[in-house]
Protein backbone atom coordinates (compact mmCIF):
# COMPACT_ATOMS: atom_id res chain seq x y z
CA UNK A 1 0.00 0.00 0.00
CA UNK A 2 1.64 3.56 -0.87
CA UNK A 3 1.72 6.26 1.65
CA UNK A 4 1.18 9.66 0.87
CA UNK A 5 3.13 12.92 2.00
CA UNK A 6 0.19 14.74 3.50
CA UNK A 7 -0.38 11.14 5.96
CA UNK A 8 2.87 12.53 7.69
CA UNK A 9 0.28 15.65 9.36
CA UNK A 10 1.54 18.65 10.75
CA UNK A 11 5.17 19.20 11.80
CA UNK A 12 6.63 17.79 15.51
CA UNK A 13 6.79 21.08 17.65
CA UNK A 14 10.55 21.58 18.61
CA UNK A 15 12.60 23.54 21.76
CA UNK A 16 15.85 25.61 20.89
CA UNK A 17 15.57 25.31 16.94
CA UNK A 18 16.78 28.24 15.28
CA UNK A 19 13.80 30.56 14.66
CA UNK A 20 13.83 33.48 12.28
CA UNK A 21 14.19 37.02 13.96
CA UNK A 22 10.72 38.33 11.25
CA UNK A 23 7.39 37.17 12.40
CA UNK A 24 5.92 38.69 9.79
CA UNK A 25 6.52 40.42 5.78
CA UNK A 26 9.49 39.47 4.35
CA UNK A 27 12.53 37.70 5.52
CA UNK A 28 16.00 39.66 5.53
CA UNK A 29 17.34 43.30 6.35
CA UNK A 30 21.16 43.71 4.78
CA UNK A 31 21.05 44.40 1.05
CA UNK A 32 22.95 40.96 0.51
CA UNK A 33 19.88 39.12 2.23
CA UNK A 34 17.64 40.40 0.54
CA UNK A 35 19.05 40.12 -3.02
CA UNK A 36 20.06 36.70 -2.07
CA UNK A 37 16.35 35.84 -1.35
CA UNK A 38 15.25 37.99 -4.56
CA UNK A 39 17.35 35.50 -6.60
CA UNK A 40 15.57 32.37 -4.64
CA UNK A 41 12.40 33.53 -5.28
CA UNK A 42 12.82 34.39 -8.57
CA UNK A 43 12.85 30.93 -9.58
CA UNK A 44 9.58 31.06 -9.22
CA UNK A 45 9.09 28.50 -6.82
CA UNK A 46 5.44 29.68 -5.89
CA UNK A 47 3.96 27.87 -2.30
CA UNK A 48 7.03 26.09 -1.46
CA UNK A 49 8.88 28.90 -0.26
CA UNK A 50 5.58 30.13 1.72
CA UNK A 51 5.51 26.51 3.34
CA UNK A 52 9.67 26.91 4.03
CA UNK A 53 9.10 30.35 5.48
CA UNK A 54 6.68 29.61 7.95
CA UNK A 55 9.24 26.51 9.21
CA UNK A 56 11.53 29.15 9.62
CA UNK A 57 9.39 31.24 12.18
CA UNK A 58 8.09 27.87 13.75
CA UNK A 59 12.05 26.76 14.82
CA UNK A 60 12.07 23.66 13.14
CA UNK A 61 15.19 24.04 12.07
CA UNK A 62 17.86 22.48 14.30
CA UNK A 63 21.27 23.12 12.83
CA UNK A 64 22.17 25.79 10.17
CA UNK A 65 26.55 25.29 9.30
CA UNK A 66 27.93 27.32 6.35
CA UNK A 67 31.07 25.63 5.30
CA UNK A 68 32.98 26.27 1.48
CA UNK A 69 30.71 24.51 -1.07
CA UNK A 70 27.94 24.07 1.09
CA UNK A 71 25.41 24.46 3.53
CA UNK A 72 23.88 21.50 5.75
CA UNK A 73 21.32 21.88 8.04
CA UNK A 74 18.69 19.73 10.17
CA UNK A 75 15.06 20.71 9.87
CA UNK A 76 12.61 18.57 12.34
CA UNK A 77 9.45 17.52 10.43
CA UNK A 78 6.38 15.49 10.86
CA UNK A 79 9.12 12.39 11.46
CA UNK A 80 10.63 11.58 14.53
CA UNK A 81 14.55 11.78 13.07
CA UNK A 82 15.03 15.32 11.51
CA UNK A 83 15.61 15.73 7.46
CA UNK A 84 19.29 16.28 7.05
CA UNK A 85 19.67 19.24 4.28
CA UNK A 86 22.27 20.30 2.10
CA UNK A 87 22.45 22.99 -0.39
CA UNK A 88 25.57 23.29 -2.36
CA UNK A 89 26.88 26.33 -4.29
CA UNK A 90 30.60 26.07 -6.20
CA UNK A 91 33.10 27.64 -4.36
CA UNK A 92 35.45 29.57 -5.97
CA UNK A 93 39.20 28.36 -6.73
CA UNK A 94 42.00 29.93 -5.14
CA UNK A 95 43.29 31.91 -8.44
CA UNK A 96 40.06 33.68 -8.60
CA UNK A 97 39.94 34.36 -4.78
CA UNK A 98 43.40 36.04 -5.50
CA UNK A 99 42.03 38.30 -8.58
CA UNK A 100 39.21 39.33 -6.46
CA UNK A 101 41.27 40.42 -3.46
CA UNK A 102 43.73 42.04 -5.85
CA UNK A 103 40.38 44.18 -7.10
CA UNK A 104 39.24 44.85 -3.31
CA UNK A 105 42.41 45.90 -1.96
CA UNK A 106 43.07 48.28 -4.84
CA UNK A 107 40.29 50.68 -3.33
CA UNK A 108 40.48 51.59 -0.04
CA UNK A 109 37.02 51.98 0.51
CA UNK A 110 36.35 48.12 0.06
CA UNK A 111 38.86 47.15 2.18
CA UNK A 112 37.91 49.92 4.71
CA UNK A 113 34.28 48.48 4.79
CA UNK A 114 34.90 44.64 4.75
CA UNK A 115 37.77 45.23 7.61
CA UNK A 116 34.47 47.21 9.68
CA UNK A 117 32.68 44.08 8.76
CA UNK A 118 30.27 45.39 5.94
CA UNK A 119 29.44 44.27 2.78
CA UNK A 120 29.45 47.71 0.38
CA UNK A 121 26.74 47.42 -2.18
CA UNK A 122 29.54 48.05 -4.95
CA UNK A 123 30.61 44.52 -3.87
CA UNK A 124 28.19 42.66 -6.35
CA UNK A 125 29.32 44.62 -9.40
CA UNK A 126 33.14 43.96 -8.72
CA UNK A 127 32.49 40.25 -8.38
CA UNK A 128 30.42 39.83 -11.78
CA UNK A 129 33.30 42.02 -13.22
CA UNK A 130 35.81 39.24 -12.05
CA UNK A 131 33.53 36.55 -13.65
CA UNK A 132 32.81 35.38 -10.57
CA UNK A 133 29.02 36.14 -9.54
CA UNK A 134 28.44 36.77 -5.53
CA UNK A 135 25.13 35.32 -6.13
CA UNK A 136 23.91 32.28 -8.20
CA UNK A 137 21.79 33.33 -11.23
CA UNK A 138 20.18 30.18 -12.33
CA UNK A 139 17.76 27.33 -9.72
CA UNK A 140 20.51 24.82 -11.39
CA UNK A 141 23.40 26.38 -9.94
CA UNK A 142 22.46 25.19 -6.14
CA UNK A 143 22.52 21.17 -5.59
CA UNK A 144 19.60 20.74 -3.08
CA UNK A 145 18.94 17.67 -1.17
CA UNK A 146 16.82 16.50 1.65
CA UNK A 147 16.31 13.68 3.11
CA UNK A 148 12.45 13.98 3.07
CA UNK A 149 10.10 11.79 1.00
CA UNK A 150 9.08 15.21 -0.47
CA UNK A 151 9.71 15.09 -4.56
CA UNK A 152 9.50 18.48 -4.71
CA UNK A 153 13.15 20.46 -5.11
CA UNK A 154 12.93 22.53 -2.79
CA UNK A 155 11.04 20.69 -0.35
CA UNK A 156 9.75 22.97 2.72
CA UNK A 157 12.50 22.02 4.58
CA UNK A 158 15.13 22.97 1.67
CA UNK A 159 13.06 26.72 1.77
CA UNK A 160 13.24 26.81 5.54
CA UNK A 161 17.18 26.81 5.81
CA UNK A 162 17.14 29.41 2.52
CA UNK A 163 15.44 31.57 5.50
CA UNK A 164 17.14 31.14 8.17
CA UNK A 165 20.52 31.33 6.17
CA UNK A 166 19.44 34.67 4.59
CA UNK A 167 19.03 35.76 8.39
CA UNK A 168 22.87 33.82 9.12
CA UNK A 169 23.66 36.29 6.30
CA UNK A 170 22.25 39.23 8.20
CA UNK A 171 23.95 38.39 11.23
CA UNK A 172 27.36 38.13 9.43
CA UNK A 173 27.77 39.08 5.84
CA UNK A 174 31.17 36.99 5.96
CA UNK A 175 29.12 33.74 6.22
CA UNK A 176 28.13 34.67 1.71
CA UNK A 177 31.77 35.00 1.15
CA UNK A 178 32.54 31.79 3.22
CA UNK A 179 30.14 29.57 1.25
CA UNK A 180 31.53 30.94 -1.86
CA UNK A 181 35.08 30.00 -0.47
CA UNK A 182 36.88 32.90 1.08
CA UNK A 183 36.66 33.03 5.08
CA UNK A 184 36.62 36.05 7.35
CA UNK A 185 39.42 35.28 8.56
CA UNK A 186 41.88 34.75 4.95
CA UNK A 187 40.20 37.33 3.21
CA UNK A 188 40.94 40.30 5.88
CA UNK A 189 44.46 39.11 6.00
CA UNK A 190 44.60 39.12 2.46
CA UNK A 191 43.62 42.16 2.49
CA UNK A 192 46.14 43.51 4.95
CA UNK A 193 48.97 41.87 2.96
CA UNK A 194 48.41 43.31 0.01
CA UNK A 195 47.87 46.98 0.94
CA UNK A 196 51.10 46.70 3.80
CA UNK A 197 48.80 46.79 7.00
CA UNK A 198 49.44 45.04 10.00
CA UNK A 199 46.96 43.37 11.74
CA UNK A 200 46.03 46.22 14.10
CA UNK A 201 45.55 48.00 11.32
CA UNK A 202 48.91 50.33 11.88
CA UNK A 203 50.57 50.35 8.21
CA UNK A 204 53.94 48.53 8.04
CA UNK A 205 57.29 51.20 7.92
CA UNK A 206 58.32 51.90 4.62
CA UNK A 207 61.81 51.00 5.30
CA UNK A 208 60.91 47.99 7.48
CA UNK A 209 61.99 43.93 6.07
CA UNK A 210 59.48 42.21 4.68
CA UNK A 211 58.97 38.44 6.02
CA UNK A 212 60.22 36.23 2.59
CA UNK A 213 57.30 34.36 2.81
CA UNK A 214 54.99 37.67 2.20
CA UNK A 215 57.41 38.54 -0.62
CA UNK A 216 57.20 35.26 -1.79
CA UNK A 217 53.54 35.72 -2.47
CA UNK A 218 50.64 36.58 -5.10
CA UNK A 219 50.87 39.98 -5.39
CA UNK A 220 47.78 41.72 -6.69
CA UNK A 221 47.04 41.93 -10.61
CA UNK A 222 47.88 44.79 -12.43
CA UNK A 223 48.68 46.72 -9.49
CA UNK A 224 51.93 46.35 -8.66
CA UNK A 225 55.26 44.56 -9.77
CA UNK A 226 56.38 41.21 -8.54
CA UNK A 227 58.67 40.63 -6.08
CA UNK A 228 61.41 39.34 -8.18
CA UNK A 229 61.01 41.82 -10.96
CA UNK A 230 60.58 44.79 -7.73
CA UNK A 231 64.08 43.38 -6.83
CA UNK A 232 65.59 42.92 -10.10
CA UNK A 233 64.61 46.66 -10.35
CA UNK A 234 66.32 47.70 -7.10
CA UNK A 235 69.52 45.81 -8.12
CA UNK A 236 69.89 47.72 -11.59
CA UNK A 237 69.51 50.84 -9.30
CA UNK A 238 73.13 49.91 -7.77
CA UNK A 239 74.08 50.64 -4.51
CA UNK A 240 75.17 54.24 -5.54
CA UNK A 241 71.32 55.06 -6.47
CA UNK A 242 70.59 54.27 -2.69
CA UNK A 243 71.19 56.42 0.39
CA UNK A 244 74.31 55.03 2.75
CA UNK A 245 73.65 52.16 5.38
CA UNK A 246 69.93 51.25 3.14
CA UNK A 247 69.26 48.28 1.53
CA UNK A 248 66.88 47.47 -1.16
CA UNK A 249 63.41 46.32 0.10
CA UNK A 250 60.34 44.50 -1.65
CA UNK A 251 58.10 47.45 -2.46
CA UNK A 252 55.20 47.59 -0.30
CA UNK A 253 51.71 49.23 0.88
CA UNK A 254 51.02 52.08 -1.78
CA UNK A 255 54.14 51.98 -3.05
CA UNK A 256 52.71 48.47 -5.37
CA UNK A 257 49.90 50.73 -6.58
CA UNK A 258 52.74 53.63 -7.59
CA UNK A 259 55.66 51.39 -8.72
CA UNK A 260 54.55 51.11 -12.20
CA UNK A 261 53.86 54.73 -12.80
CA UNK A 262 55.58 56.90 -14.96
CA UNK A 263 58.10 59.20 -12.80
CA UNK A 264 56.83 62.88 -12.94
CA UNK A 265 58.29 65.50 -14.39
CA UNK A 266 58.79 69.22 -13.16
CA UNK A 267 56.89 71.41 -14.15
CA UNK A 268 55.65 69.45 -17.69
CA UNK A 269 53.62 66.68 -15.96
CA UNK A 270 52.07 68.97 -13.31
CA UNK A 271 48.51 68.79 -15.66
CA UNK A 272 48.84 64.63 -14.69
CA UNK A 273 50.25 65.12 -11.01
CA UNK A 274 47.06 64.71 -9.19
CA UNK A 275 45.60 61.42 -11.38
CA UNK A 276 44.43 58.64 -9.32
CA UNK A 277 46.95 56.04 -9.41
CA UNK A 278 43.96 52.81 -9.00
CA UNK A 279 40.37 53.47 -11.49
CA UNK A 280 37.94 54.84 -9.28
CA UNK A 281 34.40 53.83 -8.73
CA UNK A 282 31.68 54.93 -11.78
CA UNK A 283 29.19 56.46 -8.92
CA UNK A 284 30.30 57.37 -5.45
CA UNK A 285 30.42 55.04 -2.67
CA UNK A 286 28.08 54.77 -0.24
CA UNK A 287 28.68 54.33 3.72
CA UNK A 288 25.50 53.70 5.49
CA UNK A 289 26.52 51.22 8.05
CA UNK A 290 23.91 52.01 10.52
CA UNK A 291 23.96 51.08 14.61
CA UNK A 292 24.46 47.35 14.20
CA UNK A 293 27.95 47.40 12.75
CA UNK A 294 29.38 46.12 16.25
CA UNK A 295 26.97 42.75 16.19
CA UNK A 296 28.63 42.21 12.29
CA UNK A 297 32.20 42.56 13.41
CA UNK A 298 32.06 40.44 16.57
CA UNK A 299 29.52 37.92 14.50
CA UNK A 300 27.49 35.60 16.02
CA UNK A 301 27.91 34.81 20.09
CA UNK A 302 27.96 31.22 21.09
CA UNK A 303 25.33 28.90 22.63
CA UNK A 304 26.83 29.65 26.13
CA UNK A 305 26.45 33.21 26.26
CA UNK A 306 22.89 33.76 24.74
CA UNK A 307 23.69 32.63 20.80
CA UNK A 308 21.49 34.11 18.13
CA UNK A 309 18.80 35.22 20.75
CA UNK A 310 21.56 37.65 22.64
CA UNK A 311 22.50 39.11 18.89
CA UNK A 312 18.89 40.14 18.71
CA UNK A 313 18.12 41.53 21.84
CA UNK A 314 21.01 43.56 21.56
CA UNK A 315 20.11 44.73 17.82
CA UNK A 316 16.98 45.74 19.51
CA UNK A 317 18.71 47.73 22.19
CA UNK A 318 21.10 49.16 19.56
CA UNK A 319 18.19 50.55 17.56
CA UNK A 320 16.28 51.74 20.56
CA UNK A 321 19.54 54.03 21.89
CA UNK A 322 20.36 55.24 18.55
CA UNK A 323 16.91 56.38 17.46
CA UNK A 324 15.03 56.91 14.00
CA UNK A 325 17.47 57.91 10.95
CA UNK A 326 17.81 61.30 9.98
Amino acid sequence: MSTSFDDYGPPRRVEGGLRARSTRGAIGRSWWSRRFLEVLESFALGSRLTRGRAYARRGQVLRLDVAPGLVTAEVQGSRPKPYPVRIGLSAYPEEVWRRIEAELAGQAFFSARLLAGDLPAELEELFAAAGAPLFPAEVGELAQRCGCPDFAVPCKHLAATFYLLAEAFDADPFRLLHWRGRSRADLLDRLRTLRGVRPGGVAAPSGAAADPATAAGPVAVGAAAAPAEAGATAAAAGPADLPVGTTASPVTGAGRVLAGLPPIEPAAELDRFWLSPVALPDRPPTLDTGPELLLRQLGPPGAEIGGPGLVERLRRAYREFHGPPG
